[in-house]
């Protein structure tokens, strides 16, 4: 490990020189699970996750340079930067670098890499997203009204995925045990959660035409978003910001609509007609409060 001022430092040293190649992005982040601290048989199981999620990211463009021919999103590739350097700047930490957690994501990142689980893996990641997310208002902005809205689908997702494993009956409610290994980014049914691949094309920008967009999505993907998580958006993200330490978390929802800037007056995209088996799933699977 070379010698350096502080881990902060060291991440960006680690991070910096890859960000203008998606690829580049993709192998650091990937080094993060095998870096030296002792515990990289119990930590490279957890790869998985993001590596799919970034593969999703290089293959619609979004991390591509700023100056290329066709230009990445300037938010998706902070919102990337802030997860590669809470990574590498625990890991320096973990090492024995000086310094102390530039802030709360990178102190849950620590968590995690002395002692991985599940439950410790979604605080690290989802305690970097949110930060971001809040972080980068003003990049989300110039983005396009299809662009932003899946930002919303990205987090509830997201903050879904670790209620699985953590909050089980918010998430399923009587099937509560079987959550956790639904939810197990070790695991490739976490691939569920990112299925708005399929919906999305492999290009980036997109128009501002959303409802063609949601209307291609396809049969599981629509009842787990409009069945399952809708109905508990308000729990989910009282619970996400009590699990995450960040208050502000619940003011990107606004009367049940995900409102990361979007506009909640625009509540089509969020309410379409249900079918008769989301209705269904909704008697089923009630959300508790």
């Amino acid at each position: 490990m070379p010698s350096l001022e502080s881990a902060a430092r060291f991440a960006e040293e680690q991070v910096g020189p890859a960000l203008d190649s998606p690829q580049a992005r993709l192998a650091v982040m990937r080094r993060l699970y095998t870096g030296p601290h002792g515990r990289e048989r119990l930590r490279l199981p957890y790869r998985r996750a993001g590596t799919a999620f970034m593969n999703w990211q290089i293959r619609r463009g979004l991390l591509r340079p700023p100056d290329g021919p066709s230009p990445g999103s300037p938010w998706w590739r902070a919102v990337n930067e802030r997860l590669l350097h809470d990574g590498w700047e625990a890991l320096g930490l973990c090492v024995g670098l000086p310094g102390t957690p530039s802030a709360p994501s990178v102190a849950a990142a620590v968590e995690f890499i002395r002692a991985p689980s599940p439950r410790a893996w979604y605080r690290a990641h989802n305690a970097g997203v949110v930060a971001a997310y809040l972080e980068h208002r003003e990049l989300a902005a110039a983005e396009s009204r299809t662009e932003r809205f899946f930002m919303n689908v990205v987090l509830l997702r997201v903050l879904y995925a670790h209620a699985l494993v953590a909050a089980p009956r918010l998430a399923l409610g009587g099937l509560g045990p079987a959550a956790p290994l639904l939810g197990d980014p070790r695991l490739g049914m976490t691939g569920i959660f990112l299925s708005i691949s399929r919906i999305l094309p492999d290009r980036y920008p997109l128009g501002d035409d959303v409802e063609s967009y949601v209307a291609r999505e396809h049969g599981f993907g629509r009842l787990l978003d409009h069945g399952v998580i809708t109905p508990r958006l308000r729990p989910l993200y009282a619970w996400s910001a009590r699990a995450l330490a960040e208050p502000r978390l619940p003011e990107l929802l606004d009367d049940g609509i995900p409102v990361y800037n979007w506009p909640a007056r625009d509540r089509a995209p969020w309410r379409p007609e249900p079918s008769a088996l989301v209705r269904a799933v909704r008697r089923g699977l009630p959300a508790r409060a």
